[in-house]
């Protein structure tokens, strides 16, 4: 019973002479499509080419040919009878007690199929008439997600809860066409006589609706998978330049989830964000985050310098304010800011990211100016103009600072959150 073997491969002239016809898959079917009936293919001037497929009936003798990146699976009375993963020609028979019922490529159908053969097979001689299907076992591509609204996860990077709108595609394979049938597909496209194909794009197949339901349900899981594991960098921007990563934490998601490997023979590929967009807290997040990266290393070191020289210029330049902070940075001079950027370019702690270690001396970088209220030649004495004016705050040096909080942070005073904060105050950031 079953199938008598032919030939391997794809067919050749020699048969398709000899055959004048034959099953297999009909011309022109979708990518999309999982499981197609078997159409009748007749001969056209020496080659096969489609007509007006017949009903998927094959009866004993039917010759059967089965392409490349297909399976073959036959039915009596909604069991299975038969399956080939093979490629190559065939006949059926349920007269010859020795033919074959089972086909493999070997490989993963011949590991993983081959048992849910023999737990699903039909028993007994199978009857006269069999009801014919192929199996698309090729990478089924274009299957759409996309959510309406923010889907949220918690980011280990950026320690606080993020949410975003997004959507994408995903390409999933039939990784055991036996379960996938058996335990998924409707009977309406499985049953003798149809010609309907379930095909994964339809929108009116509410088995395939079902799917589409459950990538977007476990799309959370997935961000979550995804930029908490310390593999990948723990980024969620860079979700959409790792197309299989991500497409692994949507598998391990869904497969947590559904469990479409166990119980529908179904994994997915790949996966592509065809676009994501934060919402506007997450947003804020990723530009301090970007910030802080800038500041970072010898990066930050640049930045520090830059900006220590933009506000001693400032300073210095303000007719208003600054009274002896003024002075003393108009004294100094943009020569004197570009010497002390200079001394934190080249101190070793500074090139090493590193605070300085405490109670070391710090040689001075330019002498102090002088104290208020001292005699100044050509300035009247306070006696002579009346009372002296208030005194004005201490200068408050941002690289000094930087590297008291730096020093609290890296002894565990304070945290990272509190560290980024007073450093964009010190900076003007």
């Amino acid at each position: 019973m079953g199938f008598i073997q032919a030939f391997t491969g794809a067919i050749g002239g020699m048969f398709a002479d000899q055959w004048k016809e034959f099953f297999t898959v009909p011309q022109g079917v979708s990518p999309s499509a999982g499981v197609i009936p078997a159409v009748q293919q007749q001969q056209n001037q020496g080659r096969g080419s489609n007509v007006k497929g017949s009903q998927n009936i094959i009866t004993n003798g039917s010759i059967i040919v089965v392409p490349e990146g297909f399976g073959l699976l036959t039915f009596e009375s909604g069991a299975i009878t038969g399956f080939v993963a093979q490629p190559g020609g065939y006949t059926f028979t349920s007269t010859d007690p020795n033919a074959q019922s089972f086909f493999s490529g070997g490989g993963l159908i011949e590991s993983t199929i081959k048992m849910s053969w023999e737990r699903f097979k039909f028993g007994g001689i199978p009857g006269s008439q069999q009801a014919a299907f192929f199996v698309n076992l090729k990478e089924i591509p274009d299957n759409k997600f996309g959510t309406q609204a923010e889907i949220y996860w918690d980011d280990a990077y950026l320690q606080t809860q993020v949410g975003a709108v997004t959507r994408g595609s995903y390409t999933l394979k039939i990784t055991d066409p036996i379960v996938f049938v058996r335990n998924f597909v409707p009977v309406e496209f499985i049953t003798a006589g149809t010609t309907k194909p379930f095909d994964f794009a339809d929108f009116d197949n509410k088995a395939a609706a079902q799917l589409f339901t459950e990538v977007v349900a476990s799309l959370s899981a997935a961000f979550s998978h995804y930029t908490n594991d310390p593999d990948k960098g723990n980024r969620i921007t860079r979700l959409q330049q790792d197309a299989v990563g991500f497409a692994n934490s949507l598998n391990v998601a869904v497969e947590q989830n559904y469990q479409w490997k166990v119980d529908r023979g179904l994994e997915i590929v790949k996966a592509a964000l065809l676009a994501i967009e934060y919402d506007e807290d997450t947003k804020a997040l990723l530009s301090d985050v970007r910030k802080a990266d800038a500041l970072s290393g010898q990066r930050g070191n640049s930045f520090l310098q830059q900006s220590v020289a933009r506000g001693m210029e400032a300073a210095g330049s303000n007719p208003n304010g600054g009274g002896a902070i003024g002075m003393g940075f108009m004294g100094m001079g943009m020569q004197a800011a570009g010497g002390m950027a200079q001394g934190l370019q080249q101190s070793p702690d500074a090139q090493a990211g590193m605070p300085a270690q405490a109670g070391a001396a710090q040689a001075p970088m330019q002498p102090a100016p002088a104290p208020v209220g001292a005699p100044i030649e050509g300035v009247p004495a306070p006696e002579a103009v009346g009372a002296q004016a208030p005194a004005a705050p201490a200068a408050v040096d941002p690289y000094e600072e930087l590297t008291k909080l730096k020093g609290l942070l890296d002894n565990g005073i304070i945290s990272q959150e509190d560290f980024d904060k007073k450093k964009a105050e010190l900076l003007g950031l």
